[in-house]
This record gives C-alpha cells, sequence and structure tokens, in this order.
C-alpha cells in the first residue's frame, strides 16, 4: 500500500510539475483568454501550486469542497483567482441535488444557509435564490451558473421535475445530453419579474 501511494500520489509530483511549467506558459502566451482550471477530485498535489504561479483560476464548487474537513465548500472562502459555481454539467442541479441526500442537505440547510429547524423535503423558490446569492457575493472573480439554475429561483419558470434539467450523468455510459430549455429565449426575455430581480441581485453584488 505505501509503495502505491508513494508511486501515485508521490513520486511523480516533481515531473508533473516540471511539465506542467514547460507547457502551461506556452499555451497562455498564444491567447488572451483566461485559463481556468478543473482542478477537482484526486488531483497531483503540486497542482494548486503550479496554478497560483501561473495565474491559473480554480474551480470551486460547493458540494465538492477541496478541504477533506469540511463537507461544503463557502463561496465566500473563494480565493479572487478562482470561479465559483453551484453546479456542473456533470452533476445535477441545485434542486436536484436537494433532493438526492437528505442528511446532507439537512446539514447544508442549518450550517451553509444558517437556517432553523428541518429542511424543506424540495428544494424551494428561496433557497434556491439563497444559494444563487452566496455564489453572487463571493470573492471569486467568476461567479457562473447553469441557466436550470437560475431559473430555479423562480416557481413560474422552472421545470416541474428537477431530474429533467440535468444534463449529464457520467456514470450512466447509456445517458445522452438531451436537455433543453422549456421555454423560448423570447419567453424568458419576457420574463420581467425574473430578469429585473435578477438583474437587481447582480447589481448589488458588485458583479
Amino acid at each position: 500500500k505505501n509503495l502505491y501511494l508513494d508511486y501515485f500520489y508521490k513520486r511523480q509530483d516533481e515531473f508533473w510539475k516540471q511539465e506542467a511549467m514547460q507547457k502551461l506558459p506556452a499555451l497562455k502566451r498564444v491567447t488572451n483568454m483566461l485559463v481556468c482550471g478543473e482542478d477537482l477530485g484526486m488531483v497531483p498535489s503540486c497542482v494548486p501550486d503550479v496554478m497560483q504561479q501561473l495565474g491559473l483560476l480554480s474551480l470551486e464548487i460547493q458540494r465538492m469542497p477541496k478541504d477533506s474537513q469540511r463537507q461544503f465548500f463557502h463561496p465566500n472562502d473563494a480565493p479572487y483567482l478562482s470561479v465559483v459555481t453551484p453546479s456542473t454539467h456533470d452533476m445535477s442541479t441545485i434542486r436536484g441535488w436537494w433532493e438526492e441526500d437528505r442528511d446532507a442537505i439537512q446539514q447544508f440547510y442549518n450550517k451553509e444557509l444558517g437556517q432553523w429547524g428541518e429542511a424543506p423535503f424540495f428544494c424551494e423558490a428561496w433557497i434556491n435564490k439563497a444559494i444563487v446569492l452566496q455564489h453572487l457575493y463571493s470573492p471569486a472573480m467568476w461567479s457562473v451558473f447553469q441557466l436550470q439554475d437560475l431559473l430555479g429561483m423562480d416557481e413560474t419558470l422552472r421545470r416541474e421535475n428537477p431530474n429533467d434539467e440535468r444534463i449529464n450523468i457520467p456514470a450512466n455510459p447509456q445517458h445522452y445530453w438531451r436537455y433543453r430549455m422549456q421555454m423560448t429565449l423570447e419567453q424568458l426575455m419576457e420574463a420581467t419579474n425574473f430578469n429585473e430581480s435578477f438583474a437587481q441581485s447582480i447589481q448589488v453584488s458588485g458583479r
């Protein structure tokens, strides 16, 4: 076991770092785009240092904390050089996640949202909005959202079944991407209450 851990998680670290410092600066020089690293899951221990040295933005997801001692990551703790988001295309949306793990949601409801009592079984619009606002007020350079998570803030716009909002299920090889927005862009533009409310939230947050 020790040999395995040493080989896969320690011995190659310096090699990966050298390769990164040779290739990544060259890639950065040929574009004026901001570069974001998908530094999620099990990554070499050299990754955070390399990203910091090169000014690469990290990806911070609330339900995937990089600190193993924490159950959740709070967007308020994000570094400036990062992108915060409540979900990605490879996971359930806020509403879908809310119905997946009752114990985890109860902890999130009490500790991360600061609410007392029992968590609602379904992700009500005000809960969805509270989570979005946490990300808007984050010190991270970028706060990005799936459209489904934004529409989840409005009971009249979001889908009835949150499972229909998910884009990809990586664990299912038979699954294919079939998500489609349930309204036209013209209909979304006419959703005055939603648009004005969200625009105000963006402005007040300083984004």
